[in-house]
């Protein structure tokens, strides 16, 4: 039942030209760290060390941002076509039915940010730190689906809550100009807690406020309260 379903929720993916774009939208990502910003350098004289943090926030933060919104317009459809209302009469509750469909686009998010920190190959980052900061940016993901759809009761509306969730990215990019308790203003941004942890790598964390740990498992605790409140919110707005 469940291959059945990974299947039928990737070929509704591919059935939509702009949502199957943006499944594949992060290899362009890597692309760019890899090759585009190093020509963009060697052309210009762009020193890319002195804004690597900078570069690697913005590559990898926008990965778990598109896939959201791709599981946002993927429940959308769903809604539109009743789906949510017929799951109750199958074996499949809503909560395992919204559980896995969640946790498809939070292991695609995790995969992608992953490729992206290692294929771009800015910054010194090893195996660990990608996985873990990775996952922590993940994490974005399956919550600005649910948000999007708290916020849409179709695909039109659905655009606008995505350039709103796709808007506060300039938060944490904004944080990164500093290194005192000013930073703590950006803070209500769930991405805010790993642009910080990838700076914290990059700059060192004698630089920053606090360190890589404090950045880490602060961000993780305020992430997951927020997914768990997004999806309590989503039942509530969809009345299931």
């Amino acid at each position: 039942m469940y291959a059945n379903f990974i299947k039928s929720e990737f070929k509704k993916y591919m059935r939509d030209p702009l949502m199957g774009f943006m499944m594949f939208y992060p290899i362009i990502f890597g692309l760019i760290g890899r090759y585009f910003l190093p020509w963009i350098a060697e052309s210009s004289g762009f020193d890319i060390d002195v804004y690597a943090d900078l570069i690697v926030v913005i590559l990898t933060l926008l990965t778990p941002q598109i896939y959201g919104a791709l599981i946002g317009f993927s429940i959308l459809d769903d809604r539109d076509d009743n789906i949510l209302t017929s799951i109750r009469v199958t074996p499949l509750n809503i909560h395992q039915f919204l559980s896995f469909r969640l946790a498809i686009v939070l292991i695609l998010s995790f995969i992608a940010c992953s490729y992206v920190m290692y294929f771009s190959n800015i910054g010194s980052f090893n195996n660990i730190q990608i996985i873990s900061i990775a996952f922590l940016a993940s994490l974005s993901a399956p919550m600005t689906g649910l948000f999007i759809n708290c916020l849409s009761k179709n695909k039109i509306e659905g655009f606008a809550a995505m350039k709103g969730a796709g808007s506060v990215i300039i938060f944490p990019i904004i944080s990164l100009f500093f290194i005192d308790k000013r930073e703590l203003f950006f803070s209500f941004v769930p991405s805010f807690y790993p642009a910080k942890a990838i700076s914290s790598i990059i700059k060192g964390e004698s630089i920053l406020l606090l360190s890589y740990n404090q950045y880490y498992f602060i961000g993780l605790l305020y992430v997951l309260i927020l997914n768990f409140v997004s999806y309590r919110l989503f039942l509530q707005r969809t009345k299931m």
